[in-house]
């Protein structure tokens, strides 16, 4: 299996399945000099670790990351990291029933197609387990950018309940089991999933994802774009199914006077009357915040039984037990942070590298 590895001056590769005895990564190009301990990574761990609340899976991981390489006291080395984190809670009987068979909706029968051999247990290297990964890679990327850039995200929809942009406050975001920016909505949220949670059912939701401090001129045209890259970094997040960038497809609804963000005059640079181009102009930063949003798909795994085959090609049908989470949105909010932080690391080297 190719395609593991994402970058190019910042370049990450995972590595690990879901019900193996580890997942982690390999960071190159990591800048040498840089402070870097475990309890830099470790916080940013502890918020997409699953168990924290009864409406995400109640897999009992402590995700407790472990520096191989590319670190001496306390400072990095310039020579590839690689970080790891052991799984503990694995119980792979859950899949035994599902093992000749394949899941609606999930990968096992696009794996088996292109592979011949698949890992049942969990969905093996296409679980979302994987992001854990991407978020201790996003921890040392956040030490590459430096604290001028602060990246943070939110669910801003759970199925059909949307944040509204007028309630939308991010200091709500930590106080709630959702990463939800509207306590009101977040109450509304807590009766919904618990409904959808003993259904045995799943639903969809949104995240988004701002940066801010990121200079003018990040990205290069036509085939470096920083939003390209933005895309494809969220896109191939697990369950990713659509990725919008500032205004994204409301875009569409505007005329020109709308769309264009005006521009004034400024001490420090331009300022300007609106940011419907998500920091991005022709692929490349504008020195407005950067802001990504995405949208996850309902997990396939639930308890109502859906019409599949078998190995054999046999008509069956598949309910899938163990323990799921019931919207993969909520966990997917620090990982779409930790790709935005790998993005920007990158892009940030990249313009260095060319323009000093």
């Amino acid at each position: 299996m190719s395609h593991n590895s994402f970058g190019h001056m910042f370049r990450v590769t995972t590595w690990g399945e879901s019900h193996g005895p580890a997942i982690g990564c390999v960071i190159d190009g990591t800048p040498p000099l840089l402070d870097l301990s475990e309890e830099d990574i470790q916080p940013w761990l502890d918020r997409r670790r699953p168990g924290t609340s009864r409406f995400v899976t109640q897999r009992q991981e402590t995700d407790q990351v472990q520096i191989l390489s590319g670190v001496y006291e306390g400072q990095t080395t310039g020579t590839p990291i690689s970080l790891m984190i052991e799984n503990v809670d694995q119980r792979s009987k859950d899949y035994s029933a599902i093992a000749n068979t394949y899941r609606p909706g999930h990968a096992d029968y696009a794996y088996q197609s292109k592979y011949g051999i698949r890992d049942p247990r969990g969905g093996g290297r296409a679980s979302a387990r994987e992001t854990a990964c991407r978020v201790a890679a996003g921890a040392v990327a956040r030490k590459v950018l430096g604290p001028g850039i602060v990246i943070r995200a939110a669910l801003r929809q759970v199925g059909e309940h949307s944040v509204a942009d007028e309630n939308w406050d991010w200091d709500a975001v930590g106080t709630n089991a959702f990463n939800c920016p509207d306590s009101a909505m977040a109450k509304i949220w807590e009766d919904y999933l618990d409904g959808i949670r003993k259904a045995g059912s799943s639903v969809g939701a949104v995240v988004e994802v701002h940066a801010s401090g990121v200079p003018a001129g990040w990205g290069a045209p036509v085939y470096g774009k920083l939003d390209t890259d933005l895309a494809a970094a969220m896109m191939s997040i697990n369950a990713v199914k659509g990725v919008e960038i500032g205004s994204g497809f409301a875009a569409a609804r505007m005329q020109g006077e709308d769309a264009a963000d005006e521009m004034l005059p400024g001490n420090d640079g331009p300022s300007f009357t609106a940011n419907n181009n998500g920091g991005v102009l022709g692929g490349i930063s504008s020195g407005q915040d950067v802001v990504v949003r995405f949208a996850v798909k309902p997990t396939s795994s639930i308890l109502t039984p859906r019409r599949s085959i078998d190995k054999s090609g046999a008509a069956t049908d598949v309910v899938t037990k163990g323990r799921h989470d019931p919207c993969v949105g909520i966990r997917a909010v620090p990982v779409g942070e930790a790709m935005m932080a790998c993005v920007l690391a990158d892009h940030m080297l990249r313009n260095r590298a060319q323009v000093g």
